[in-house]
């Protein structure tokens, strides 16, 4: 007679379990709630894909940019940020500057938002020779950049140059006696086009 009893629990359970639970109402967890696989191929499609236009490798660089331009640590980068890391370069921005590249940003910049902004510029808001102006264009200081800052930017960041790709780079560069490049110089050098357009 137990026997029966523990069959008729046993199987009073099996069918609760088998029993389809009800569903929460969407604003409880809609983390949580049952749904079929296309639905979850939907919700994974509808976020950010920025992450994969970039290697990882890639991915790594711009973190540690990111991280070191975050000077303080809040995960998002301001205009506190922005001049802190002009400064250590050794350039002074003005307000307005610093203004204009905040506005960039549909939001707060935090590193899915920074990564954004540069796969928008990747997809067709600049050229490589816009980028290489611009980007020797943070180094400059009265149309000469600074050789040894520059020597440990390329040593340092993104794609590290060993020393030799450095010396060989710098026995192209128009160098003055006190290790200053002439920018423009420079400029005309790696785009193969005088900066007329720029100035």
């Amino acid at each position: 007679m137990a026997d029966k009893e523990k069959k008729k629990k046993k199987k009073v359970k099996e069918d609760a379990a088998d029993a389809p639970a009800p569903e929460p109402a969407p604003a409880d967890e809609p983390a949580k709630r049952p749904s079929s696989k296309g639905s979850k191929k939907a919700a994974k499609r509808s976020g950010s894909n920025v992450f994969s236009m970039f290697s990882q490798g890639q991915v790594a660089e711009f973190k540690e940019g990111f991280s070191m331009m975050d000077h303080d640590k809040d995960g998002i980068i301001g205009k506190n940020d922005l001049r802190a890391t002009f400064d250590q370069i050794g350039k002074l921005a003005t307000e307005k500057e610093l203004e204009e590249m905040l506005s960039e940003a549909s939001g707060p910049i935090n590193f899915t938002q920074l990564l954004t902004l540069f796969a928008n510029r990747m997809s067709g808001g600049s050229d490589e020779d816009d980028v290489i102006i611009a980007a020797f264009k943070t180094f400059d200081n009265d149309g000469v950049i600074d050789g040894e800052r520059l020597r440990h930017a390329l040593i340092t960041w993104g794609d590290k140059f060993s020393q030799k790709e450095v010396e060989d780079a710098f026995e192209s560069m128009v160098i003055d006696d006190k290790g200053m490049i002439d920018t423009e110089a420079l400029i005309q050098m790696l785009t193969g086009a005088a900066e007329e357009e720029e100035t």
